[in-house]
């Protein structure tokens, strides 16, 4: 995936930003949020959010990510994050880039770990990536998600320690 370039988001994006997000969640398959969320969505969740990286093509946003504290006080040294590619984008190495420079980021910022709180059981893609580049299951929450297809579905914790050595996700 050589045809992109990797930005901070800004206001100026939040329309295209938008619609990649209810594009997403319209199919409702890994994200909790519905298809109705708004420009205030993007204004507090992804442009508020420590920070928002895109992932364009020419004028087109294929993907992007936002990351941030995953609790406030004495827990802000964990980080979260939130990934969404366009369909049309996937399968291509985007989702692994994309993930590769938020632990990066992550790590370069201070975090000493990142926590995903709820990655749907039956996204097996997300997981796999997830998986290959060492997060662990560290939690189940059953029935945690209602899925279009497949009803309530479990949902699971992942977690990476950014503060050891040997990272081998890192990009470099």
């Amino acid at each position: 995936m050589s045809d992109h370039t990797l930005r901070a988001a800004t206001g100026a994006d939040a329309p295209a930003m938008l619609a990649l997000l209810r594009s997403v969640t319209t199919e409702g398959d890994t994200l909790p949020f519905y298809d109705d969320v708004g420009t205030d969505f993007i204004d507090s969740q992804w442009l508020g959010a420590t920070g928002c990286v895109l992932a364009c093509a020419g004028d087109s946003l294929l993907g992007m990510y936002r990351y941030g504290p995953n609790m406030p006080g004495r827990g802000a040294h964990v980080a979260t994050a939130t990934f969404l590619v366009a369909r049309h984008a996937r399968g291509r190495g985007l989702g692994r880039l994309l993930l590769l420079h938020s632990l990066d980021t992550a790590r370069a910022a201070g975090f000493r770990a990142m926590q995903f709180n709820q990655v749907v059981a039956t996204n097996h893609a997300a997981l796999a990536l997830y998986r290959s580049v060492g997060f662990r299951r560290v939690g189940r929450i059953p029935q945690a998600f209602a899925h279009p297809r497949d009803g309530y579905v479990d949902a699971y914790v992942m977690y990476l320690d950014l503060s050891c050595r040997g990272e081998r996700y890192l990009l470099i």
